[in-house]
């Protein structure tokens, strides 16, 4: 059971809505050198067709931040900076346009030298993210705490939300990164107990494939089954697309969002006497554009297929040579092997036209 939402301030990211009663949105960042003005474009069309909502992207020099301006003039979803160790670099963002920042109190070089970023982003309403990694902490917090802690974690956090609150600056979003799923939860679980700002959710550098996708799911899922979170990113190595599916398929299977098609098939068993994986296959690349919500069984048996899948919007249960389409449960007709495919993305693309 997913805990009521936890009650949060809520700032605008260009024109979405973070925290309060906003929908929990789904970030990503660029792979590509932001200098790379038609390549980083290209790679945000794509993930905007994935349903990503905000987009961040790493300013390395003065080039890059230059580059946001006409990185904006191509895009449509809001943009945010990621500034390490050179502040000035934030400041040129922002004149770029640049919808937020992300800056990390570790590395950026002390107060003296943040205090122009947050009084020009107070000026121009620009939000700022604290973003808190675990290895990147301050050294007189690591001292204090004796190392890396859950309260050396949250105190980075806290101290500096005190010290923009004492500029006259409440536009913050927060995230406590570890690349240690459980660290990372128990840390957000201490600040979400002593702040109402809105949290970013997030896995650090949780590396590739499955046991990526499995650390990251289980980190933002269970604050987000406790009613922890605002917004997150699912950090992938690779296409930052993949990041987009997973994250709307952790909100999916939490009840939280649903977007696209959702594929429902069965592991496969002795009385499976089609090619499932390959039919799979298909039907996820014919669908793989769609936003529509949608719950598609396909399923190995004609015994069971129907009655296990009873749920789904529409399904598959296949046969040798012959299987049956069903929709919520109930058988429709029977379909040869061959067309499979074809009759269950001719029947979803009917579907979510109507819808």
């Amino acid at each position: 059971m997913v805990i009521p939402r936890r009650e949060t301030r809520q700032i605008f990211i260009g024109p979405v809505k973070v925290g309060g009663d906003a929908p929990i949105s789904v970030q990503s960042m660029t792979k590509t050198d932001t200098r790379d003005i038609r390549k980083t474009v290209a790679q945000i069309r794509r993930l905007e067709g994935a349903g990503c909502e905000i987009i961040r992207v790493a300013v390395v020099d003065e080039a890059a931040a230059r580059a946001i301006t006409e990185i904006k003039k191509r895009i449509r979803i809001p943009l945010i900076a990621d500034i390490h160790f050179h502040p000035h670099l934030a400041l040129m963002a922002m004149a770029s346009g640049a919808d937020a920042l992300r800056i990390n109190p570790g590395n950026i070089g002390g107060r003296d030298r943040l205090k122009p970023v947050v009084i020009e982003a107070r000026e121009r309403s620009v939000p700022i993210r604290i973003g808190v990694n675990s290895g990147s902490l301050e050294k007189d917090l690591l001292k204090r705490f004796g190392g890396v802690t859950l309260e050396t974690m949250v105190s980075s956090a806290l101290r500096t939300i005190e010290w923009m609150e004492d500029l006259g600056f409440h536009l913050i979003k927060i995230s406590l990164k570890a690349s240690d799923a459980l660290r990372t939860v128990n840390a957000y679980r201490l600040f979400s107990k002593q702040s109402d700002y809105p949290l970013h959710l997030g896995v650090t550098e949780a590396g590739k494939g499955s046991g990526a996708v499995v650390k990251s799911s289980i980190g933002i899922g269970l604050l987000l089954s406790e009613g922890i979170g605002d917004t997150l990113r699912v950090s992938l190595t690779g296409d930052p697309v993949e990041e987009v599916r997973v994250g709307y398929a952790i909100l999916r299977a939490l009840n939280i969002r649903k977007r696209g098609v959702e594929i429902i098939s069965c592991p496969t068993c002795g009385r499976c006497q089609v090619d499932l994986t390959r039919l799979v296959e298909m039907v996820e690349r014919g669908v793989e554009k769609i936003s529509t919500p949608l719950t598609v069984a396909i399923m190995g048996c004609v015994v069971n297929g129907p009655g296990e899948a009873k749920e789904a919007d529409i399904g598959i249960a296949g046969g040798k040579g012959v299987g049956v389409l069903f929709k919520s449960g109930e058988i429709i007709r029977k379909v040869k092997e061959k067309d499979f495919a074809s009759v269950l993305l001719k029947e979803i693309q009917a579907m979510t036209s109507s819808r």
